[in-house]
C-alpha cells in the first residue's frame, strides 16, 4: 500500500550500472486528444480517422512524443525520480503506435559520472510483440538527497467532445434524402451559416422566407454563400411566418425552421385555427440533450411552448415526446414525470398529475412508453440516488424523457445542462403537422444544424408511416 501512496526516488549513489526501471502503458483514443490538446498537434494522422486510413499506416497513430513522454514519466517518478533534471535525450522511432498498443518502457543506467552526478540511460519502448517502437539514450543529472513525498492524486480528465457527439447525430440520418425546409425570417449570421451547414452535411433543401434583400445583405456582410438556396421574398417576418406555415400546408416543405423572429410570431401562424398546422394533438417542444456525463441520450419536455400545461396537455406533451424517442431509434423510452418529491401530495400539483399520468398509462391511454412519477430530478436520473431513498422502479435512475411541471422550470434545467454541464442541446417543436426546429437567438449554426437532423428523422418516419397506412 505504501508504495502506491508516496513517490520516492533512487538518489545517484544508490543507482548501479545495469539498474532498471519499467512502465506498461496501452494507448487509448483519449491519450491522443489529451496529447493533442496539450501540445497543440493536430497533425491529421493522429486525429482524423478518415484521413489516417489513406495515410501510409492504414490506422490512427499516437504521436511520438508520447512515447518519448513515458520515457519521461519513468526518469522523473521511478528512475532517478523526484529531483531528477534532464539534460539530454536522444530518440529514434522504428514504428507506430496504433491504438490498443500495450507499450513497456524500459530505461536501463548504462553509466555513471561521479564529477558531475550525471548518469547515461538506455530507453527503448516495445509493443505487446515486443517489438522495438522507440530506443534512444537519455542524460540527467542524478539527485543527491533522499526525497519521498506523498504521490499526487491527480483530478479526472473528462474530454468534451462535441463534434464527435454532433457528427453521431448526423450519423443516424445517413441515406435518408434531405427534406424540404422552409427557414423563417433567416436574417442574421447565425440563422444562415445553421442553413448551410445543413445543406452541406445532406440534411435540408432550403427555401428562405423573409425579405431578400435584407437577408442578402446579411449574407454578404459575413461572406456566407447562398448559392443555389432559393428564397421567397416578402416584406417582413410576419409575412415570412404566414407565408412558411402555408407552404408547409401545401406540402411544399416538410419541416420548418425559425430565423430571427420572435417565437411567438411565428407560434401564432403555426396553431392558428384555419390556417395552421394544428393536428388533433396539443404541440409541444422537446429538447434533446446529449449529456456528458450522463450515458444516453435524454429528453426533456416542455421547456419552450406550453407555459403551464394542465393534465390533459401534459398526457399530449408525453405522447409526443414518446413518439419523438421511437423515431430516434429508443424502444419502449423511460418517462420520468418531474416533481419536487417524488410523494403524491395535495399541495403540489406537478404530483398529483405525474400520478394521474402513470394511471393513465396503465390504463392504455398513453402508449409507447414505460412512465413513472413524481420522481425528483435526482432519482430520475440517478440509480444510486433512488437506491438511497428506496425507490423500486423501472424509469428511476434510467429516464430517457424528463417531462417538467412547467416551461419555467423546464427552461432552467435545459439551460442549466448546457452551460454548467457542457450538454449539446438540440430541439423540435412536435404535435404539429410538421416539424418546427425552434432556435434561440444564442444557438449555433451547429445546434442548428443538429436539430434538423432530428427534423429529418421525424419526416422520414411520417413518410414511412404514410406508406404504411
Amino acid at each position: 500500500m505504501e508504495a502506491m501512496e508516496y513517490i520516492e526516488n533512487r538518489t545517484y549513489d544508490e543507482i548501479q550500472v545495469g539498474d532498471s526501471a519499467s512502465l506498461v502503458r496501452t494507448l487509448k483514443p483519449q491519450d491522443i486528444q489529451l496529447f493533442a490538446i496539450m501540445s497543440g498537434d493536430v497533425n491529421p494522422s493522429h486525429v482524423d480517422p478518415e484521413y489516417a486510413r489513406s495515410s501510409m499506416f492504414r490506422e490512427v497513430i499516437a504521436h511520438g512524443m508520447w512515447g518519448g513522454a513515458l520515457i519521461s514519466t519513468v526518469l522523473g517518478t521511478q528512475f532517478p525520480g523526484p529531483g531528477t533534471i534532464y539534460v539530454d535525450q536522444t530518440l529514434h522511432f522504428s514504428r507506430p503506435v496504433g491504438l490498443g498498443d500495450t507499450i513497456t518502457v524500459m530505461v536501463t543506467a548504462t553509466r555513471k559520472f561521479d564529477h558531475n552526478h550525471h548518469i547515461l540511460f538506455d530507453c527503448v519502448c516495445t509493443n505487446q510483440d515486443g517489438q522495438k517502437v522507440i530506443g534512444g539514450t537519455a542524460e540527467v543529472l542524478a539527485p543527491t538527497e533522499k526525497i519521498k513525498r506523498p504521490r499526487i492524486e491527480l483530478p479526472e480528465v473528462t474530454l468534451l467532445d462535441r463534434e464527435a457527439r454532433y457528427q453521431h447525430l448526423l450519423d443516424r440520418t445517413r441515406g435518408l434524402a434531405a427534406i424540404p425546409m422552409a427557414v423563417v425570417h433567416p436574417c442574421d449570421r447565425e440563422s444562415l451559416l445553421g442553413v448551410v451547414e445543413a445543406t452541406q452535411a445532406g440534411l435540408i433543401v432550403p427555401t428562405l422566407v423573409g425579405p431578400e434583400a435584407k437577408i442578402r445583405s446579411v449574407a454578404e456582410q459575413q461572406g456566407i454563400d447562398l448559392a443555389g438556396i432559393a428564397i421567397i421574398d416578402v416584406e417582413h417576418s410576419h409575412a415570412a411566418a404566414a407565408r412558411a406555415v402555408a407552404l408547409a400546408r401545401e406540402g411544399r416543405a416538410e419541416a420548418l425552421m425559425k430565423g430571427s423572429l420572435h417565437t411567438d410570431e411565428l407560434m401564432g401562424e403555426v396553431v392558428d385555427a384555419n390556417t395552421g398546422l394544428r393536428t388533433a394533438r396539443r404541440i409541444s417542444h422537446v429538447f434533446l440533450a446529449d449529456v456528458p456525463t450522463y450515458p444516453k441520450p435524454l429528453l426533456i419536455t416542455d421547456a419552450a411552448i406550453n407555459i403551464d400545461p394542465d393534465l390533459e396537455c401534459k398526457a399530449d406533451i408525453v405522447r409526443n415526446a414518446i413518439d419523438l424517442a421511437i423515431v430516434l431509434g429508443i424502444v419502449e423510452p423511460k418517462v420520468a414525470i418531474l416533481a419536487a418529491v417524488e410523494t403524491v401530495t395535495p399541495k403540489m400539483r406537478a404530483t398529483l398529475d405525474a400520478a394521474a399520468l402513470c394511471k393513465m398509462a396503465d390504463r392504455g391511454q398513453i402508449a409507447g412508453g414505460v412512465l413513472d412519477g413524481p420522481l425528483a430530478f435526482d432519482n430520475a436520473i440517478s440509480i444510486v440516488a433512488a437506491k438511497t431513498k428506496g425507490i423500486l422502479s423501472a424509469v428511476a435512475g434510467r429516464a430517457d424523457i424528463l417531462v417538467v411541471p412547467d416551461l419555467e422550470s423546464g427552461n432552467m434545467l435545459a439551460k442549466q445542462l448546457e452551460y454548467l454541464a457542457e450538454a449539446l442541446l438540440t430541439g423540435v417543436v412536435v404535435g404539429a403537422r410538421v416539424p418546427i426546429v425552434l432556435t434561440s437567438r444564442a444557438d449555433t449554426a451547429e445546434t442548428r444544424a443538429a436539430s434538423c437532423a432530428i427534423a429529418l428523422l421525424m419526416a422520414h418516419a411520417k413518410r414511412k408511416a404514410a406508406k404504411g397506412a
